[in-house]
């Protein structure tokens, strides 16, 4: 069969290879902004900044765009200029909110491209508002773990994280995680009685050479972009696609929306981006893999040029993230390691009756990071922050604590049927409310980190914790759901739209729940699932 995908995410480049496998024919259409090329791959976070000619603009921008000032509403940490590709927008793409901050990519791979390579698996628990067991998507983990690899351990994590086969070794401690992880061994009946379990993080970064790719190299540029692609991205499987015959790829243009004879889709209509002309393509299949915004913004201007109708698409879902720094007094004034994975080693999973109400803490210690965000914070003069900082660097650590989401009808996409522009295009209107009772469950869940912390001999810094906006975290999802019923606005177990008979959603748009937990491993083992079992 002859199948178009949009997109290059996570999604879509694991649906496509799939399908490619199976022996179909696949187009890939994608506006597909390119990364720009590593700098200085071979340095390593402090060569950079002495071999730069300016390290200024590198780190921190032309403009300084990548600083970010104190204050309530304020991040603890920023991404780079050379990410900024990543989310670059398109003058066609418009959108607005309410509740919500959403984040939109055009780059070739995806928001994934900005991804921290966490690699978590859903569990059986955690499933069971989908349409299918988790024993159906176990080999799809790992096809995937076997494509991508995956770094971590067999721990006490692993009933609420299931290991893939061929996990890799695990990554290399900095000295800051290693005692945190010492810790939790010798507490470990103390740990159990709060209802957490401490133990590694499943990390998509090759400890060992892998399908070409090298091992971890320890850099600490992992923020900026690994420049040796140890860190898997959606761009490693859009080459390999690239490489096999059947694939095409065309990159430069932006789908609009699909036209339809009743209920199947007989084209896809996208606009040039050189020229800004529409174009028709034919499409025998569509499978829309462009992230659950982006396709939801397809699936709602089609079904208004194909039904005369504006809809909306209830069931959005995202994590809530709560940031919460610590100080580990066993590391003051110890020496901070910059030639160590940047990213978190550590996981803290909070344990519930219910296991879709598991609470996932990643925590990241602090190492090669821009540390203006977290001095400015400091209580104290500058010089005196400074003075500070230096002496409890590698004693400070953070952890995104991840709630769970589940679909509601108040939050929804929809068409802003009043803000019509020139080109006959209503924007996207995304609409979000928080659960009742959400703060509430944040400072439960802060007192459980801040005991837990306690037995690792830590603690919370006082007054420094943030919670992030709706959308933060770009964990999309929920809003044309897989069920088991056959009802309008659904999709089959297989990711097959109910209304469009030759029409599939392989991206997060279809997920019926969201566990506390990165999604992005379960967006590429699902698209996979759904090409093997659809094509």
């Amino acid at each position: 069969m002859s199948i178009v995908v949009v997109g290059s995410g996570a999604s879509a480049v694991h649906f496509a290879r799939s399908a490619l496998e199976r022996g179909n024919d696949v187009l890939m259409l994608d506006v597909g902004r390119a990364r720009p090329d590593p700098v200085r791959p071979e340095d390593d976070f402090e060569s950079l900044k002495t071999n730069l000619d300016d390290p200024a603009a590198h780190f921190l921008g032309d403009r300084f765009e990548a600083v970010i000032y104190p204050g309530a509403d304020s991040e603890y940490y920023g991404f780079p200029p050379n990410k900024n590709y990543v989310f670059d927008g398109i003058d066609s793409f418009r959108a607005r909110s309410t509740g919500f901050a959403p984040l939109f990519s055009f780059a070739q791979g995806g928001l994934a491209e900005a991804w921290t390579a966490g690699a978590f698996p859903f569990n059986a628990g955690e499933m069971a508002d989908f349409p299918f067991p988790y024993e159906e998507l176990r080999p799809y983990y790992d096809r995937i773990a076997d494509r991508i690899g995956i770094a971590g351990a067999d721990d006490d994590l692993a009933a609420h994280l299931p290991l893939p086969e061929g996990i890799l070794e695990p990554l290399r401690l900095d000295e800051h995680s290693r005692r945190l992880l010492d810790r939790a061994a010798a507490k470990r009946s103390d740990l159990r009685a709060l209802g957490a379990v401490v133990g590694r993080s499943r990390m998509a970064t090759l400890s060992q050479e892998k399908n070409g790719r090298p091992a971890c190299s320890y850099l600490g540029r992992c923020l900026m972009g690994c420049p040796t692609e140890s860190l898997y991205t959606p761009v490693i499987t859009l080459r390999e696609c690239l490489k096999h015959p059947r694939f095409t790829y065309r990159s430069g243009v932006h789908v609009r929306w699909f036209e339809a004879d009743g209920d199947r889709v007989r084209s896809v209509v996208v606009e040039r981006l050189e020229d800004g002309e529409l174009e028709e393509i034919p499409a025998d299949a569509l499978a829309l893999g462009a992230g659950t915004l982006a396709t939801g913004h397809i699936f709602l201007e089609s079904w208004r040029r194909a039904r005369r109708e504006v809809i909306r698409l209830q069931g959005l879902m995202d994590n809530r993230q709560v940031l919460a720094p610590f100080l580990n007094p066993s590391m003051i004034r110890r020496p901070h390691d910059p030639e160590t994975y940047q990213y978190h080693q550590v996981l803290i999973g909070m344990t519930a009756e219910d296991p879709r109400d598991y609470i996932h803490g990643i925590v990241t210690t602090l190492k090669t990071a821009q540390i203006h965000p977290i001095v400015q914070s400091v209580p104290f003069d500058l010089r005196t922050a400074l003075f500070v900082f230096r002496n409890v660097h590698a004693a400070l650590g953070l952890v995104n604590v991840n709630f769970p989401d589940r679909r509601r009808d108040s939050c929804y996409l929809t068409l802003d049927a009043e803000g019509v522009e020139a080109d006959g295009m209503p924007p996207l209107r995304i609409h979000y409310e928080p659960p009742p009772g959400e703060r509430a469950r944040i400072r439960a869940a802060l007192r459980r980190f801040r005991r837990t912390l306690g037995k690792l001999g830590c603690f919370l810094m006082p007054g420094m914790s943030h919670v992030r906006p709706m959308g933060a975290s770009v964990h999309y999802a929920g809003t044309i759901p897989m069920t088991r019923e056959s009802e309008p606005l659904t999709a089959t177990p297989e990711g097959r739209s109910r209304d469009f008979d030759n029409l599939w959603f392989v991206d997060g748009t279809t997920f019926p729940f969201l566990p506390a937990k990165n999604l992005t491993l379960t967006l590429m083992a699902n698209a996979a699932r759904i090409a093997d079992r659809s094509f």
